[in-house]
């Protein structure tokens, strides 16, 4: 197991790369630049922002230059915030972000394996395509929808909930956005636990189980739970990425101070070293994240032995 995990830390260097100089690449592509939005400006102060943020050098020699910052870990400096370095930008909203990402993806697990769970119980019943077609209207509407609409519903005409994050200084405030979040997640991990605890609860061992006498509650608990949460786990990195990706959208909505409002803002301003940075954050995260659901997809079941 711990050849395996270095081995995958290991190829995931030259996929980090790939990634950095693919970005790079685009970010330099977009028309505009990141001070074309300043007043008119004489040519030589033109020339000399250039020079001071290295804008002035070709291509190549840039990305030399930022590449190796990179390994030392300083992403440079943001181009819009002037009193800031980009790693201090997303330091300070990386626990934003992290606590969004947490809470939306707990609730989106411990919903989604209730409903999937209980659908499964229940196979063929009005419940379950009741449950189902919930889940696929879940997965059908964005999450760019699903926002407005609770804002729309909640909070400008049932104003129970506050409509942002500067609207509050509650908890409440973060309920709409993760639930916002989380739908989507709920509607994909409730269908893949219901397909495969289905299989599993048809499975031998199970009918055993059921010979010698043990309950329903038994059964799933100790015996059906572990195996049929294996399509889950596999499905868990790429749910984490859709959380992190689908918070861009969900933090710009609700004007929460996170990395995803950063992004939005850098893109639009044309700030490279921010995005840029942000785009390497997110990609080693997702990287490190789909390492962990390897690791413990082996943890889980026994027979897998990772070679």
């Amino acid at each position: 197991m711990l050849r395996f995990a270095l081995l995958r830390l290991l190829w995931a260097i030259p996929t980090l790369l790939l990634v950095i100089v693919l970005a790079f690449l685009m970010v330099h592509a977009a028309p505009g630049g990141p001070f074309d939005a300043e007043r008119a400006l004489p040519p030589e102060i033109e020339a000399n922002i250039a020079r001071a943020y290295h804008l002035d050098e070709a291509l190549p020699q840039q990305f030399a230059r930022y590449l190796g910052g990179v390994l030392r870990g300083d992403f440079g400096p943001s181009y819009r915030y002037r009193d800031y370095s980009v790693s201090e930008l997303i330091g300070n909203a990386i626990p934003v972000s992290m606590k969004l990402g947490a809470l939306a993806m707990a609730l989106a697990v411990l919903v989604g394996i209730s409903l999937g769970t209980l659908a499964a119980l229940r196979q063929n019943s009005a419940l379950d395509r009741l449950m189902m077609g919930l889940a696929m209207t879940g997965i059908s509407i964005p999450v760019f929808v699903i926002a407005p609409l609770f804002i729309l519903f909640f909070a400008v005409k049932l104003q129970w909930l506050p409509a942002s994050w500067s609207g509050s200084t509650s908890a409440w405030r973060l309920l709409l956005p993760v639930v916002a979040l989380a739908l989507p997640q709920i509607a994909y991990i409730a269908r893949l636990t219901r397909a495969s605890m289905i299989e599993v609860l048809g499975s031998d061992f199970i009918r055993t189980a059921r010979a010698q006498g043990l309950g329903t509650a038994a059964i799933i608990r100790y015996h059906a739970m572990k195996p049929a949460m294996l399509p889950v786990l596999s499905y868990m990195g790429p749910a984490i990425a859709a959380i992190l990706t689908g918070s861009v959208v969900v933090e710009e909505i609700f004007g929460i101070p996170g990395v995803g409002q950063f992004f939005v803002r850098g893109a639009l301003n044309r700030d490279y070293t921010l995005v840029l940075g942000i785009v390497i954050f997110y990609a080693a995260l997702v990287i490190l994240l789909n390492l962990i659901v390897d690791v413990l997809y082996g943890f889980l079941d026994p027979r897998i032995r990772h070679r």
